[in-house]
């Protein structure tokens, strides 16, 4: 069983900072491409809109509503991926995910979703 656990989110004002960390467990053979990815609450119907991503080599990819303020980085050693969210705006209020491509001992590249952090962002 895998299991990812976000942690990190809270209330911010605006021009603020937060780090996300994602954390993964259980029967782990290797991690594939990393990411993240938000949803606000307002907008339940609405697909999750991607923030970034980070192959298992390092590189990256942003959405366009976050690139220059989000970097994503990740800890090979710990399984544990990172969003370093800088000049945060209300707009980035909202529930983040991250995901993660993953490999056990009984599947192959299936991708594994945390339960969510909160992050709220005021004017």
């Amino acid at each position: 069983q895998v299991h990812l656990v976000e942690s990190g989110g809270g209330l911010v004002q605006a021009g603020g900072s937060l780090r996300l960390s994602c954390a993964t467990s259980g029967s782990v053979l290797s991690i594939d491409d990393m990411g993240w990815f938000r949803q606000a609450r307002q907008a339940p119907g609405q697909q999750r809109e991607r923030v970034a991503k980070i192959t298992s080599d390092g590189n990256t990819n942003y959405g366009d509503s976050v690139r220059g303020r989000f970097t994503i980085s990740r800890d090979n050693t710990k399984n544990t991926v990172y969003l370093q969210m800088n000049s945060l705006l209300p707009g980035d209020t909202a529930v983040y995910y991250c995901n993660a491509l993953i490999s056990t001992t009984t599947s192959l590249r299936e991708v594994y979703w945390g339960q969510g952090t909160q992050v709220t962002v005021s004017s």
